[in-house]
């Protein structure tokens, strides 16, 4: 695991210096969503990331325990990108984010969904889908 310099001994400050920037986020979110992406996958997202920032932002969440490169089962060409259990323990933060979002934004529809069902019952949701989040790496 690569040493981050930390800014501070803050909680906070320190678990954002390894998964607090917007990018870093948006790959979380996409591999807790889809489960695996391939390089290419976090490139079509609508919010554009860049070659060189993806590259470092998987790079760095690699090296500190979030994700992990596995072979395409497909294509030698290509790697899967899957949360190990570290970044799996983001998933309530995620859900977090999602109803701040929802009380101060505008959600989009594809998301009402999983809104929802996190509002009927959030521990539920939690619980279903970590282990469908843990399913999916053992499977690979």
């Amino acid at each position: 695991m690569t040493a981050i310099k930390k800014r501070s001994d803050c909680p906070i400050s320190s678990s954002l210096d390894i998964w607090g920037d917007k990018w870093s986020l948006l790959i979380v979110r996409d591999l807790i969503f889809s489960m695996q992406c391939t390089y290419g996958d976090f490139l079509k997202s609508e919010e554009k990331i860049a070659t060189n920032i993806l590259a470092t932002r998987l790079q760095m969440l690699e090296s500190n325990g979030i994700i992990t490169k596995l072979d395409h089962p497909e294509s030698k060409a290509k790697v899967l990108y899957q949360l190990t259990q570290k970044g799996i323990d983001l998933l309530p933060i995620m859900v977090e984010i999602h109803l701040w979002a929802d009380k101060y934004s505008t959600i989009p529809p594809e998301r009402n969904a999983i809104i929802n069902e996190l509002k009927n019952n959030k521990e539920a949701f939690l619980k279903s889908y970590t282990k469908l989040l843990k399913t999916a790496s053992i499977q690979k």
